[in-house]
């Protein structure tokens, strides 16, 4: 059997699972139906050494830790991890992975998935994948279709055509529908022959880049150069921001799968879900005898078909019906289920306020560890900063604040000015304003530091950064230390 190359695809806005998943921290960094994120059991999904080669991941700047991390954690090394220095839809970004995959494997099959799907029986799944290899070899462009359970109007849907000649259950497309209306969604399900648009596809790296090249090739030019100009950076591949800025914003959809003659569609019943809303998740999960879904600090009298989730605060309901209501510890949704689709319009409202609760938690991932801001007023800050065993934060100094660290927990080798501390639970130490100083955790268990800030101006921009094992500019106005 030809090899495989997934390719993953880790962008999104976060906006339709919030606040749980925000711009920071969308879904697929989330567990949300398992022990492990939505990211790391899409790798393990394809990890079979057989039939799969090493993944190649495309995600944008300001999420390269996490995957990076989050692959580690279940140890999976990708062939690369390609950094997009700006959002062009899937269309460019698999376009990269593609001329990488030629560049460094010569033509192989591309597996494209988004990152975070849920796909409940993966061995279905790879039997699927085994089948479409073969028409992909020929030269087929296969998306893999979801036998539709009702007549949803949030997915695109693939009316398939005729049999394709020697292969079982795979078949032309006859044509992509857009999100339809309900009639019509009723309509195409009640007719059959169609399935759900899941943005899953299989076609070799040479038949998807002749498809693009015919009609945007200067998408195709871009993502060229883009990767040619490419800078190595610690785990991830930079591509260069001119270039790859140059490129056309389209979806695989519309710059090539709607206008081939060569696409194909392969039927699949894998329990698949997108995750696209709180009601998917509620569909998902297992229901007490009234059909609601309690999770974290929550609880109901006499609801029924609620969703409940908190990590923060504790939210009770009582005599409702059809509810989704989930809190973190600084925000929370209450919506109608059939409603919750509409929560981007909260994002969005949010984002025009300037409120940093429509982007980021209170609680920072650094690829050091993490920091939550717990107490904000006028001229200081009390933050809790937790720094990972061997890990240590950039060199740096401060032109507005000054710090007090209080160790809370475990061992920290402090740096300020020319002197180094050994500082040890109940411990404590001031970082004048200017001071060039540096946190570590020389210790076998994390480090746990209370973090006070005192100045005029306490952004995560001020910050000046002189030494930084992560590869990080010496002064940045990216949040986070």
């Amino acid at each position: 059997m030809t090899r495989i190359i997934p390719v993953v695809l880790s962008g999104g806005s976060g906006t339709r699972l919030w606040p749980v998943s925000r711009a920071s921290l969308p879904k697929q960094f989330l567990a949300l139906t398992s022990s492990r994120t939505l990211l790391q059991e899409t790798l393990l999904r394809v990890a079979d050494a057989a039939i799969f080669d090493a993944p190649v991941l495309v995600c944008n700047h300001d999420h390269r830790f996490l995957v990076a991390e989050q692959a580690q954690q279940i140890g999976v090394k990708p062939a690369a991890i390609l950094l997009e220095p700006v959002g062009r839809n899937t269309a460019p970004a698999v376009a990269t992975a593609a001329l990488f995959a030629q560049r460094h494997v010569g033509d192989a099959l591309l597996l494209v998935m988004p990152s975070d799907h849920v796909i409940g029986d993966p061995a279905a799944f790879i039997e699927q994948v085994t089948a479409a290899a073969p028409a992909a070899s020929r030269g087929a462009l296969v998306t893999f279709g979801i036998t539709p359970e009702s007549p949803e109007t949030g997915f695109g849907y693939i009316r398939r055509g005729k049999p394709l000649a020697d292969l079982a259950n795979c078949y032309e497309v006859e044509r992509f529908v857009e999100k339809p209306e309900r009639a019509l969604a009723e309509t195409l399900m009640a007719e059959g022959g169609c399935y759900w648009n899941a943005g899953l596809f299989m076609f070799s790296a040479a038949t998807y880049l002749a498809e693009l090249q015919d009609r945007h090739p200067e998408m195709v030019n871009a993502c060229s150069v883009a990767l040619a100009k490419a800078q190595v950076d610690l785990d991830f591949l930079r591509l260069d921001p001119d270039s790859f800025g140059a490129s056309p914003s389209e979806s695989i959809d519309y710059a090539v799968m709607e206008h081939t003659r060569h696409a194909a569609v392969i039927p699949c019943q894998i329990r698949w879900s997108d995750l696209g809303s709180w009601k998917a998740i509620w569909e998902l999960g297992e229901g007490d005898t009234a059909g609601n879904q309690i999770v974290g600090k929550a609880l109901g009298y006499d609801i029924r078909n609620c969703y409940l989730k908190s990590d923060g605060p504790l939210v009770a309901a009582v005599g409702v019906d059809d509810l989704a209501v989930v809190a973190t510890d600084d925000a929370i949704l209450v919506s109608h289920k059939d409603k919750v689709q509409d929560v981007k319009a909260v994002v969005d409202a949010l984002k025009l306020r300037g409120w940093d609760e429509a982007l980021q938690h209170s609680l920072v991932n650094r690829p050091w560890g993490s920091y939550r801001s717990l107490v904000m007023g006028d001229r200081f800050q009390v933050k809790h900063i937790v720094v990972k065993p061997g890990c240590k934060l950039s060199l740096q100094k401060h032109f507005h604040r000054a710090e007090h660290w209080v160790i809370a927990k475990g061992t920290a080798n402090v740096t300020v000015g020319d002197k180094e501390l050994l500082l040890s639970e109940n411990e404590s130490v001031y970082l004048p304003l200017g001071s060039v100083h540096r946190l570590e955790n020389c210790g076998r268990v994390p480090l746990e530091i209370i973090e006070v800030q005192v100045g005029s101006y306490l952004g995560e921009d001020d910050i000046v950064r002189i030494d930084d094992e992560y590869g990080r500019a010496k002064s940045s106005a990216l949040p986070g230390s």
